[in-house]
């Protein structure tokens, strides 16, 4: 039986690939393939009669290396310098404003038709408030520079806030000044925890000769991330900051213990760091959706009961989007298209405690938006521009400039 089940993994895997160097030219969202070619082997299995273990345990172990890794990857490509404060700034603005808008709307809603207490309502709103950085990430590599940097950022903050905010009130009982005084706090906490943790990594990793030495440095910081969660420290705080670390290090290289890690060969060090990240989140990325399609049952995914809430949750989410972005000035599409749910909604509603659960939010209701939101992401794709190199997008300014002269 383990024979069958390797290659048909190794297949689809390889399949997964195939979507993702062509998703440039089919402006397709790998995720949404990856649904389908799960749910299409869950079919075939069914067809066959073949049993098949059981993956519902699997996927929380899968999503939360995954988040890891692919904030940790997402950080590693960001570009960071004092001239982009100002839009870093905006783009953490509009990641927070709707998961905080988006969690009380829906919180009060599910209260109303429901009658429970307000608390448990949040909690199950939050998941729900979350864009996955799961999804958004991977499906924009062939956006513009700009739309990247936007959803990186946004994707990422937007996980970051959700998390802390759906621990924090999963955690606390009671809320009062105190437990505010905690929250914080944990926040410094995790940010000593990730100077010196930083520090550390990054000497440990121009210092290891030895022939295996990014393997070592991967598992240290997933043994960080778990610590700190355990604890329960803000830990992806710590991700997020050690990636923009290591990706910038150009950036900070006045700094006397920069000075000493800023050589020749420890640029190539991190590139080929850099290079294994993505190896491996690709992997994690495409088991999890793979897993997490092939769980997905047929009469969830037209349930009639909740689609009219997925429906009306999902057209909030895009209708406050583009609210934000014009508020903010920023151009509407794509982006404002690319607000997917998905693994970080997955882990978060899968955490709901048993009593504070609600019939409402359920299974049907979670993978309805998800694939909802992916839909529409795959729409904003089609919107999108091809990515232009520096010389093109140079050509492109002046035509646009002389275009503009022109009609003055």
């Amino acid at each position: 039986m383990a024979l069958p089940i390797i290659i048909v993994l190794c297949a689809l895997m390889l399949f997964s690939y195939f979507f993702d160097i062509t998703s440039a030219k089919t402006k397709i969202p790998p995720v949404i393939l990856l649904f389908a070619m799960g749910w299409a082997a869950n079919q075939a299995a069914a067809f066959f009669d073949l049993d098949i273990p059981d993956l519902t345990t699997v996927l929380p172990f899968l999503g939360t290396i995954g988040l890891v890794l692919i904030v940790l990857e997402g950080a590693l490509e960001l570009d960071f310098d004092t001239s982009k404060l100002s839009f870093v700034g905006k783009t953490i603005l509009i990641a927070i404003i709707p998961v905080i808008v988006i969690s009380l709307s829906l919180a009060y809603a599910l209260q109303f038709f429901t009658d429970i207490e307000f608390k448990s309502a949040l909690l199950n709103a939050i998941p729900l408030a979350i864009i996955s950085s799961a999804i958004a990430i991977p499906s924009v590599q062939n956006l513009r520079t700009e739309n990247r940097e936007f959803v990186t950022y946004e994707s990422s903050v937007s996980d970051i806030f959700g998390v802390l905010l759906f621990n924090f009130l999963l955690e606390k009982k009671i809320m009062n000044v105190k437990t505010l005084g905690l929250f914080f706090g944990e926040i410094v906490m995790i940010l000593i925890v990730t100077f010196f943790a930083t520090i550390m990594l990054a000497f440990l990793l121009s210092r290891i000769k030895h022939p295996v030495k990014f393997a070592p440095i991967i598992l240290m910081i997933v043994l960080i991330f778990a610590v700190s969660e355990l604890y329960h420290l803000p830990a992806l705080i710590f991700i997020l900051l050690f990636g923009l670390f290591i990706g910038n290090l150009n950036q900070l290289k006045q700094s006397v213990i920069v000075k000493k890690l800023h050589t020749k060969s420890f640029k190539k060090e991190i590139k080929k760091f850099k290079e294994l990240t993505m190896e491996l989140t690709f992997l994690i990325r495409t088991l999890f959706f793979l897993v997490f399609g092939f769980l997905i049952e047929t009469n969830e995914l037209i349930n009639s009961e909740t689609l009219i809430w997925s429906i009306s949750i999902t057209a909030g989410i895009f209708l406050l989007r583009a609210l934000l972005l014009k508020v903010f000035k920023i151009n509407l599409l794509p982006l404002m298209f690319i607000s997917p749910r998905g693994l970080v909604t997955i882990l978060l509603y899968l955490s709901v405690p048993a009593a504070m659960s609600i019939s409402i939010v359920n299974d049907s209701l979670i993978i309805q938006v998800i694939i909802l939101t992916s839909l529409a992401m795959m729409l904003g794709m089609w919107t999108s521009k091809p990515n232009l190199s520096k010389e093109e997008q140079g050509k492109e300014k002046e035509d646009e400039q002389q275009n503009e002269s022109l009609a003055s």
